[in-house]
């Protein structure tokens, strides 16, 4: 059986699995040691509590507590490096493509506010693309995903 580390008296089995002292409160004083606890940002209407230890803290640096509507959608540009002048080629008029910049990607969560704003009617795509840091075409895109999606 179980003992008290602190009094010697015997412990209850189910909190014996748990802790190695008893309920009396110079016991608790002496033996109980605080847990440090962070709030992590779940949505706007509540937080998620966990306790910091070193699992936990490793995955915060991972950023997987990060909220998505905070991360970057798309990693910040490099400078480019100044380029000779030279001859354009134009390619033929069937390889071209739509548009000279590179495709955006996007969360879920930026996904479903996009959606939302546009079934309300409250923003224009414009107002859409500066609100979520987005271009207008990229914002269409998800929209008609978001809708593809929605239907199923």
């Amino acid at each position: 059986m179980a003992r008290c580390i602190t009094c010697v008296t015997s412990l209850h089995p189910e909190r014996a699995e748990k802790y190695d002292y008893c309920t009396k409160p110079d016991c608790r004083a002496k033996n109980a040691r605080s847990l440090t606890i962070a709030a992590v940002s779940v949505n706007k209407a509540a937080d998620q509590f966990v306790i910091l230890d070193e699992r936990t803290q490793e995955e915060m640096a991972r950023g997987l507590f990060q909220e998505a509507r905070r991360a970057p959608s798309i990693s910040p540009a490099q400078p480019r490096s100044p380029r000779k002048p030279s001859h354009k080629v134009i390619p033929p008029a069937g390889s071209r493509r739509r548009s000279e910049q590179p495709e955006e990607s996007w969360t879920e969560a930026q996904q479903n506010l996009a959606l939302a704003l546009h079934i309300a009617g409250r923003k224009t795509l414009d107002e859409i693309a500066e609100r979520l840091g987005l271009r207008p075409g990229t914002v269409a895109n998800m929209i008609v995903a978001a809708k593809r999606r929605w239907r199923r």
